[in-house]
């Protein structure tokens, strides 16, 4: 399935639904399609990307996301919306590339967890202190060392911090893409902040001459 984003879809700018594109590519507008492909190719790309630190190898898995959808469009369930679906989908995808790139555990990535599970103590003792300094903004790119914090966070928290920052999740969509309740959602969002907190003050740190 090759897709041109570069031709003008009549849907391009309406605010159709989910199910409403998705029922109309079925009927075999194509447009409705590509809608629907505009539409998450963004926040899906940019996801996709930040799991796997590649962008050939993101460019590849967004395709095969795509296809998935187009293939799966006959078994959906169009009167709900379709993003939680598409970013467990590629999640799903990534942890499949990295299953056959890397010889990793993933036990952490691919349990739930519940929300009353213990961690490390190294991660419990991380106090959640004074705010980031102002002059962080200044000195560095805090795009770069955002994400280069969110890649040191572990798995679990990874995941649910990507699809929070990147594809602007709500906790509830995340929960659903991840297959975990909407509160250890919510609990690893709030343990990652520590986490974030501690590693980009050690980059300030670190690249703050003596």
């Amino acid at each position: 399935m090759q897709i041109d984003q570069q031709q003008e879809s009549p849907w391009r700018g309406k605010r159709g639904s989910d199910g409403h594109l998705a029922q109309r590519a079925l009927e075999g507008d194509e447009s409705a399609f590509e809608a629907l492909v505009q539409r998450y190719s963004g926040p899906l790309f940019s996801f996709i990307c930040h799991f796997l630190g590649d962008y050939d190898q993101a460019c590849d898995i967004l395709q095969q996301v795509l296809l998935q959808l187009y293939l799966s469009l006959p078994g959906l369930h169009l009167s709900v919306p379709l993003k939680p679906w598409l970013f467990q989908v590629a999640r799903n995808r990534c942890l499949d590339e990295l299953r056959r790139k890397r010889a990793v555990t993933f036990s952490e990535l691919e349990g739930g967890g519940e929300e009353g599970e213990e961690l490390p103590v190294a991660v419990e003792s991380i106090a959640d202190g004074r705010p980031l300094p102002d002059e962080l903004a200044e000195r560095h790119d805090l795009q770069r060392l955002l994400l280069e914090a969110i890649d040191s966070l572990p798995p679990r928290f990874r995941a649910v911090v990507l699809l929070r920052y990147t594809a602007q999740l709500s906790f509830a969509e995340i929960g659903q893409a991840l297959s975990m309740p909407e509160a250890t959602a919510k609990t690893y969002f709030q343990r990652s902040k520590p986490l974030l907190r501690a590693s980009l003050t050690g980059q300030v740190r670190a690249g703050t001459p003596s």
